[in-house]
Protein backbone atom coordinates (compact mmCIF):
# COMPACT_ATOMS: atom_id res chain seq x y z
CA UNK A 1 0.00 0.00 0.00
CA UNK A 2 2.74 2.46 -0.56
CA UNK A 3 2.17 5.67 -2.98
CA UNK A 4 4.74 6.57 -5.26
CA UNK A 5 5.61 9.02 -3.33
CA UNK A 6 6.64 7.81 0.00
CA UNK A 7 10.32 7.43 0.90
CA UNK A 8 11.62 3.94 1.49
CA UNK A 9 11.79 2.68 4.62
CA UNK A 10 15.47 2.55 7.07
CA UNK A 11 17.60 -0.08 6.49
CA UNK A 12 17.02 -2.40 9.24
CA UNK A 13 20.63 -3.10 10.13
CA UNK A 14 21.54 0.75 10.12
CA UNK A 15 18.45 1.65 12.31
CA UNK A 16 19.57 -1.51 14.69
CA UNK A 17 23.27 -0.50 14.89
CA UNK A 18 21.86 3.55 15.74
CA UNK A 19 19.36 1.79 18.40
CA UNK A 20 22.73 0.04 19.98
CA UNK A 21 24.38 3.57 19.90
CA UNK A 22 21.54 5.26 21.88
CA UNK A 23 21.47 2.26 24.30
CA UNK A 24 24.78 2.51 24.68
CA UNK A 25 24.81 6.30 25.42
CA UNK A 26 22.58 5.61 27.89
CA UNK A 27 24.30 3.35 29.72
CA UNK A 28 27.36 5.23 29.78
CA UNK A 29 25.31 8.47 30.43
CA UNK A 30 22.21 7.55 32.94
CA UNK A 31 23.67 4.42 34.24
CA UNK A 32 21.10 2.73 33.14
CA UNK A 33 19.00 0.59 29.71
CA UNK A 34 16.27 1.55 28.16
CA UNK A 35 12.36 0.62 28.50
CA UNK A 36 9.21 2.12 27.91
CA UNK A 37 6.22 0.78 30.55
CA UNK A 38 7.86 3.11 33.58
CA UNK A 39 7.25 6.20 31.38
CA UNK A 40 3.90 5.15 30.87
CA UNK A 41 3.14 4.94 34.40
CA UNK A 42 4.48 7.92 35.42
CA UNK A 43 2.14 9.93 32.58
CA UNK A 44 -0.60 7.94 34.47
CA UNK A 45 0.50 8.90 37.51
CA UNK A 46 1.18 12.60 36.61
CA UNK A 47 -2.79 12.42 34.90
CA UNK A 48 -4.19 10.38 38.58
CA UNK A 49 -2.02 13.97 40.36
CA UNK A 50 -4.14 16.14 38.33
CA UNK A 51 -7.69 14.52 39.06
CA UNK A 52 -7.15 13.37 42.74
CA UNK A 53 -3.50 14.37 43.78
CA UNK A 54 -4.19 13.59 47.87
CA UNK A 55 -5.36 9.97 46.71
CA UNK A 56 -2.11 9.48 44.07
CA UNK A 57 0.07 10.46 46.99
CA UNK A 58 -1.10 8.37 49.44
CA UNK A 59 -1.37 5.52 47.26
CA UNK A 60 1.48 2.63 47.84
CA UNK A 61 1.63 2.52 43.87
CA UNK A 62 2.13 6.23 42.61
CA UNK A 63 3.15 7.65 45.83
CA UNK A 64 6.60 6.01 45.51
CA UNK A 65 7.16 8.80 42.77
CA UNK A 66 6.52 11.87 44.71
CA UNK A 67 4.30 14.83 43.06
CA UNK A 68 6.59 14.75 40.45
CA UNK A 69 6.52 11.76 38.68
CA UNK A 70 7.32 13.18 35.01
CA UNK A 71 10.77 14.13 36.57
CA UNK A 72 12.18 10.81 35.15
CA UNK A 73 14.44 9.79 32.10
CA UNK A 74 12.04 6.89 30.71
CA UNK A 75 9.04 9.67 30.53
CA UNK A 76 11.39 11.90 28.03
CA UNK A 77 12.43 8.99 26.29
CA UNK A 78 8.88 7.63 25.79
CA UNK A 79 7.78 11.28 24.33
CA UNK A 80 11.32 11.24 21.75
CA UNK A 81 9.92 8.28 20.60
CA UNK A 82 6.62 9.45 20.03
CA UNK A 83 8.11 12.73 18.18
CA UNK A 84 10.44 10.67 16.39
CA UNK A 85 7.73 8.39 14.86
CA UNK A 86 5.69 11.04 13.85
CA UNK A 87 8.44 13.26 12.18
CA UNK A 88 9.93 10.17 10.39
CA UNK A 89 6.32 9.35 9.09
CA UNK A 90 5.95 12.91 8.17
CA UNK A 91 9.35 13.42 6.43
CA UNK A 92 8.63 10.26 4.67
CA UNK A 93 4.80 11.14 3.90
CA UNK A 94 3.69 8.16 5.03
CA UNK A 95 1.15 10.24 6.73
CA UNK A 96 -1.74 11.52 4.91
CA UNK A 97 -4.76 9.60 6.22
CA UNK A 98 -5.67 7.91 8.89
CA UNK A 99 -5.58 4.54 8.42
CA UNK A 100 -6.52 0.80 9.78
CA UNK A 101 -3.88 -1.97 8.72
CA UNK A 102 -5.86 -4.79 8.97
CA UNK A 103 -6.55 -8.11 6.35
CA UNK A 104 -9.50 -8.37 4.42
CA UNK A 105 -11.48 -11.10 7.23
CA UNK A 106 -11.90 -9.07 9.86
CA UNK A 107 -13.41 -5.75 10.41
CA UNK A 108 -12.07 -2.23 11.06
CA UNK A 109 -14.08 -2.42 14.67
CA UNK A 110 -13.06 -5.75 15.37
CA UNK A 111 -9.66 -4.92 14.90
CA UNK A 112 -9.23 -1.92 16.91
CA UNK A 113 -10.91 -4.22 19.40
CA UNK A 114 -8.36 -6.31 19.96
CA UNK A 115 -6.18 -3.94 19.36
CA UNK A 116 -6.94 -2.43 22.61
CA UNK A 117 -7.82 -5.94 24.39
CA UNK A 118 -3.79 -6.43 23.70
CA UNK A 119 -2.57 -3.04 24.31
CA UNK A 120 -4.43 -3.39 28.27
CA UNK A 121 -3.12 -6.96 28.67
CA UNK A 122 0.62 -5.89 27.48
CA UNK A 123 0.54 -2.89 29.53
CA UNK A 124 -1.27 -4.49 32.97
CA UNK A 125 1.99 -7.41 32.11
CA UNK A 126 4.34 -5.32 32.09
CA UNK A 127 4.18 -3.54 35.13
CA UNK A 128 2.76 -6.41 37.03
CA UNK A 129 6.43 -7.69 36.36
CA UNK A 130 8.32 -4.70 36.92
CA UNK A 131 9.32 -3.53 33.55
CA UNK A 132 8.32 -3.93 29.51
CA UNK A 133 9.08 -6.38 27.00
CA UNK A 134 11.28 -3.75 25.05
CA UNK A 135 13.65 -3.27 28.18
CA UNK A 136 13.81 -6.96 29.07
CA UNK A 137 14.99 -7.61 25.55
CA UNK A 138 17.16 -4.58 24.98
CA UNK A 139 18.65 -3.80 28.24
CA UNK A 140 18.75 -7.47 29.38
CA UNK A 141 20.28 -8.92 25.88
CA UNK A 142 22.79 -6.15 25.85
CA UNK A 143 24.36 -7.35 29.40
CA UNK A 144 23.98 -10.84 27.86
CA UNK A 145 21.67 -12.00 31.26
CA UNK A 146 20.66 -15.82 30.73
CA UNK A 147 16.86 -14.77 31.44
CA UNK A 148 16.70 -12.01 29.08
CA UNK A 149 17.81 -14.57 26.17
CA UNK A 150 15.86 -17.10 26.95
CA UNK A 151 12.95 -14.52 27.19
CA UNK A 152 13.83 -13.65 23.26
CA UNK A 153 13.86 -17.13 22.28
CA UNK A 154 10.68 -17.56 23.67
CA UNK A 155 8.80 -14.17 22.12
CA UNK A 156 9.88 -15.18 18.82
CA UNK A 157 8.85 -18.39 18.82
CA UNK A 158 5.53 -17.51 20.23
CA UNK A 159 4.99 -14.72 17.76
CA UNK A 160 5.82 -17.79 14.86
CA UNK A 161 3.36 -20.18 16.62
CA UNK A 162 0.71 -17.58 16.98
CA UNK A 163 0.94 -15.89 13.75
CA UNK A 164 -0.19 -19.93 12.42
CA UNK A 165 -3.91 -19.55 14.14
CA UNK A 166 -4.08 -15.56 13.25
CA UNK A 167 -2.39 -15.40 9.71
CA UNK A 168 -6.42 -16.43 7.99
CA UNK A 169 -7.46 -13.06 9.79
CA UNK A 170 -5.14 -11.12 7.86
CA UNK A 171 -5.22 -12.62 4.25
CA UNK A 172 -8.85 -14.55 3.23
Amino acid sequence: MKSENQKPYSNPYLAGAMLGIVLLASFLFLGAGLGASSGIARIGAFISGFIAPNHTISSEYFGAWGDQPLRYYLVYMLIGVFLGGLSSAVIAQRLKKLVIEKGNAVSSKTRLIFTLIGGLLVGFASRLAGGCTSGQALTGGALLLSGSLIFLICVFAGGYAAAYFVRRQWDD
